[in-house]
């Protein structure tokens, strides 16, 4: 886990070859998950009963010199300097808000829906919260709208609302997802 790149790939052609899918703009992850959605769908069919759609955020944290090359996914606090002041760092990465469908009795089916993303870093954020109300943002300009697009994903491949039984944590605890879960016809 964690090799490099052309360690995994054992020579230069296929590195070469790796790095040129990488930086191919006309490349996604929606093209490359597309497949992979489309087999879970058939297993699902293939399945009785109720299915649950396990929702979850990743981080994917990688050490880089400078953020500018990835992305954030948050500053953390490490530790104390020797003036006895909190120190912070910026993790680098990438977060990932995937859905998976299993069945009751835990079977895997496969991913249903998959959001990817990073953060930018702002000054001044902690003051901005000081002054704007979150509940006055509307949830197409929050990171939360995340669970929204991967409950209608999910419902949308699945093809049958009546049996999906969505799960997220605390974090999905959001009105406008209890909303468009009503809407499309699906359980939370």
């Amino acid at each position: 886990m964690g090799e490099s790149i052309p360690l995994v790939c054992q020579d230069w052609a296929k590195t070469k070859a790796a790095y040129r899918v990488f930086s191919n703009d006309r490349v996604s992850e929606a093209d490359i998950l597309a497949g992979h959605f489309q087999s879970t769908r058939e297993r699902t069919i293939g399945t009785d009963g109720p299915v649950l759609v396990l929702h979850d955020t990743t981080e994917f944290s990688y050490q880089r010199e400078s953020s500018d090359a990835i992305g954030i996914t948050k500053s953390i606090n490490s530790g104390r300097d020797k003036a006895g002041g909190l120190r912070s760092h910026t993790v680098c990465g990438i977060l990932m808000h995937s859905s998976l469908a299993v069945t009751t009795e835990g079977l895997p089916l496969g991913l249903t829906a998959v959001k990817f993303w990073t953060r930018k870093k702002f000054k001044g954020t902690a003051a901005l919260k000081k002054t704007i109300n979150p509940t006055r943002i509307p949830i197409e300009k929050k990171e939360s709208i995340r669970w929204l697009d991967n409950v209608q994903q999910s419902t949308g491949l699945l093809g049958d609302p009546g049996r999906c039984v969505h799960v997220g944590d605390r974090e999905s605890d959001i009105y406008e997802l209890f909303c468009a879960a009503r809407e499309v016809g699906t359980h939370l």
